[in-house]
């Protein structure tokens, strides 16, 4: 007979007390504590493998062979760069978003996409017809792709065995439980014994699964911290209900960069891959407008240029505002003391606005000098030419710094068609006779100001 135990988790980090604490001991967070009710059962939950019973042996590092991985190549390019050029037999992908943000969308496309492989489909929250509706919508279905309407993790397995899919999608993991824990599904000892076994399950049969996973009211993924841990890459998708575009971010990945950004367009037959990003960052507006200004920044391996508006204002009740959209706060208030104090500027008593267009977050430095630029034109009312990009750090000194692979930039500048752009005089490597576009070094700020204004 199985033996019942009732314990409390922390809702928060997933630590296990014997008793309720208002304050958890792990992460130090107030009233996270739920009971619930496991049970212990002497059966073998790992038994879904005939390899679960081998015992490993400590081997010498040296010794150990290397085996390069043969990574599955996606048709969907933007999630082949994300994951780190290619998935990786074997791993266990979480993938988290917002509710209605389009991850059930970007996985079934996904699924349609991969012809030549078989695809297994699990979903524990809409039926089989919903599912088929959505990828009649999407259209170009593929015959290798098996839906399961499940929710039990032991008829899954079962499935899963007969059917030897290439990889798994599980939508979601909150919906999944096991038969040996008690617990209703979504509780903090369901998701954390379900995540365990589906671990499991990858390695030993080197089948990739992707978890779908939804997130709180405060924007992390829902479930214990440990969540995050067991998995092998958390994809974060990202975007506004409001706008047609979504980013598709790596938080954690280990096979390959977590700087990578994929890129889509919601349209009503699916997500559109966007293969040149700068064509949603900069505005199509012809007129000169004051406050805005181009930079050339990178995403992981992407080089992509987008537009920085600023809105600098006499500050009406007497206390000035500062606020950032898309930029880092802090670091805006640091380039505005760099103005005043290095500069002459005075904008210690306005309003200063600023927004990175299309919606994205950008924390690339290089971008700093478009930023102070775009300050500088909407505080003067000057508009700065629209054939000018700007790329390049600023220090606290109120000089302009240099930034890495700066070769790619210009290149991605000089193929939308700009006609000059301005970098650090440090800029190591750079040769004029190497672009058609014209390169402008300079080592302060008030250079750049000359070349910008006059």
């Amino acid at each position: 007979m199985a033996k019942v135990k009732t314990a409390y988790f922390c809702q928060n980090c997933g630590h296990e007390a014997p008793k309720w604490l208002g304050r958890c001991p792990s992460c130090n967070e107030w009233n996270t504590f739920v009971e619930e009710v496991i049970t212990k059962s002497s059966k073998d939950i790992s038994a879904f493998s005939k390899d679960s019973q081998s015992k490993a042996k400590p081997q010498q590092i040296h010794k150990i062979q290397d085996i390069p991985v043969q990574r599955i190549k996606m048709v969907d390019l933007e999630l082949n760069r994300v994951l780190g050029n290619g998935l990786v037999p074997g791993s266990l992908i979480l993938f988290g978003g917002e509710p209605g943000i389009g991850k059930s969308t970007l996985m079934l496309q996904m699924a349609m996409q991969e012809k030549a492989k078989n695809i297994l489909y699990v979903s524990g929250e809409e039926s089989e017809q919903q599912i088929k509706m959505r990828a009649s919508r999407i259209g170009n279905l593929n015959e290798n792709c098996y839906l399961l309407t499940e929710t039990l993790l032991q008829h899954i397995f079962t499935h899963a065995k007969q059917l030897d899919p290439d990889f798994i999608i599980i939508d979601s993991i909150q919906t999944i439980h096991s038969e040996h824990i008690e617990s209703s599904p979504g509780s903090i000892s369901q998701i954390r014994e379900c995540t365990a076994q589906l671990l499991r399950y990858a390695k030993q049969t080197e089948t990739p699964i992707f978890l779908i996973g939804h997130i709180t009211k405060e924007g992390s993924l829902a479930g214990p911290k440990v969540l995050e841990h067991m998995v092998d890459t958390v994809l974060q998708f990202e975007g506004d209900r409001n706008h047609v575009y979504r980013l598709l971010r790596s938080i954690k990945n280990r096979f390959g960069s977590t700087n990578e950004l994929g890129i889509y367009e919601m349209l009503g037959d699916g997500l559109r891959q966007v293969e040149n990003p700068s064509e949603i960052l900069i505005s199509t507006n012809k007129d000169k407008l004051s406050g805005s200004a181009i930079a050339a920044t990178l995403e992981g391996l992407r080089p992509m240029l987008i537009e920085v508006q600023a809105l600098v204002s006499t500050a009406a009740y007497g206390t000035p505002q500062r606020s950032a959209t898309g930029f880092d706060l802090r670091r805006l208030n640091m380039l505005l003391a760099v103005m005043e104090k290095r500069c002459g500027f005075k904008l210690g008593a306005k309003d200063v606005f600023l927004n990175i267009a299309g919606g994205i977050k950008v924390d690339d430095p290089a971008i700093d000098l478009a930023v102070v630029a775009a300050i500088l034109s909407s505080n003067a009312d000057i508009a700065i030419e629209k054939n000018i990009c700007l790329s390049a750090e600023v220090g606290l000194s109120g000089e302009v710094r240099p930034v890495n692979r700066i070769d790619q930039r210009v290149s991605e500048a000089e193929k939308l068609g700009f006609d000059k752009i301005i970098i650090s005089k440090d800029n190591k490597g750079i040769k004029q006779s190497d672009f058609k576009i014209e390169v402008v070094e300079c080592s302060r700020i008030e250079e750049v100001l000359r070349e910008l204004f006059g």
